[in-house]
């Protein structure tokens, strides 16, 4: 068997693993598929305003005869687009800052860990509204505030790995047999320190999700574009008169945190070493 389907094998042998998958793959089909579920403009006004779930529309409408399943979609297609976007902004430079930290030593390891250290008590979601309050909402400035402040804890988990590994037989066994610096460090040593990563990746996307449904919430997200925070904020004049407006968009906030948490638990699990034995 290969070892990607022993890993999977081992997520779903762990009950929050195998709810973490479910969840997560549901989603993702749902972001991937949102144009076949449902085909209708997330804008467009296709219904009576304020209309509860039917079977013409399976989660209702809003305040503008907008069909909320639509919305639903489409929002969680914007929002996990923005997580992964993110995620792979995050996990190139801290491991970039990690390796290179660990792997030098001496003054670069103190200069980057000092600014490690700064970026992480950098309170991401307040910062994020000076950003947009000054240069205005747009999910282009989201990423990349987001992309620049949530890196530090990569890096650490990185760079204690990377430490760890350099003791190790195998890479002493490459260095006598004379690969260089850079071919150890890219060949041998990374390789062995991104499983840690990947656990530290899926919690952090979740916590993405969860800053841009809170700044969309309170109204500082891209009035353009359809998010699951864009949904939730609509929805607060509407509470008393429209339940579904708010339910199904939390809910499914919710349940995209709780699988992305459930699938790092999983992953925990399977890549630590009492997990992998």
């Amino acid at each position: 068997m290969s070892a990607p389907r022993v890993g999977l094998f081992r997520i779903f042998r762990s009950g929050a693993g195998r709810v973490g998958i479910v969840l997560t793959g549901g989603l993702l089909a749902v972001a991937l598929l949102a144009g076949r579920i449902a085909p209708a403009d997330p804008f467009a006004s296709v219904g009576p305003p304020l209309s509860p779930p039917t079977l013409a529309h399976a989660m209702g409408t809003d305040d503008l005869g907008r069909d909320l399943l639509s919305g639903v979609a489409h929002g969680t297609r914007t929002s996990l687009l923005l997580a992964l976007i993110v995620s792979v902004l995050t996990g190139f430079i801290g491991v970039m800052v990690g390796a290179l930290a660990a792997w030098e030593g001496g003054r670069m390891d103190d200069a980057l860990m000092r600014i490690t250290e700064f970026v992480q008590i950098i309170p991401r979601f307040f910062l994020a509204v000076i950003v947009i309050a000054l240069f205005g909402p747009g999910l282009d400035r989201l990423v990349l505030l987001l992309a620049l402040t949530s890196w530090p804890w990569i890096a650490r988990v990185v760079r204690a790995e990377v430490l760890s590994l350099t003791q190790r037989e195998f890479v002493e066994a490459a260095r006598s047999l004379g690969a260089g610096r850079s071919r150890v460090l890219f060949r041998e040593v990374l390789p062995n320190a991104l499983p840690p990563v990947v656990v530290v990746v899926s919690l952090n996307a979740a916590s993405v999700i969860l800053i841009e449904a809170g700044l969309s919430f309170l109204g500082l997200g891209d009035p353009d574009v359809v998010s699951l925070g864009y949904l939730a904020n609509n929805a607060q004049r509407f509470l008393r008169v429209a339940w579904w407006m708010a339910v199904f968009p939390g809910a499914t906030i919710a349940l995209a945190v709780l699988g992305l948490n459930l699938l790092g638990d999983g992953l925990n699990e399977v890549l630590s070493p009492r997990g992998a034995s």
